[in-house]
């Protein structure tokens, strides 16, 4: 998972408790989005988008364009 994740998590309340442990640290909490990415992505399997780089227009498979933004294999 990427930083964008965890800025997620701080926008949805995630913050570290009084002795430093932040709830998102947890496997449970970083299971649970990585599981929405997949699905959202899931969604998406044979799907192309363009995406716009230094090349140009890229077509890309929408699912894994999903997965490598939020950092999940």
């Amino acid at each position: 998972m990427n930083q964008r994740i965890r800025q997620l998590a701080i926008e949805a309340g995630y913050e570290k408790d009084m002795f430093g442990i932040g709830h998102w640290d947890m496997p449970e909490c970083q299971k649970f989005a990585q599981l929405i990415v997949k699905e959202c992505a899931g969604l998406f399997p044979n799907v192309y988008v363009e995406i716009e780089n230094e090349y140009g227009h890229t077509p890309v498979v929408a699912a894994d364009y999903i997965k490598k933004h939020f950092g999940v294999e």
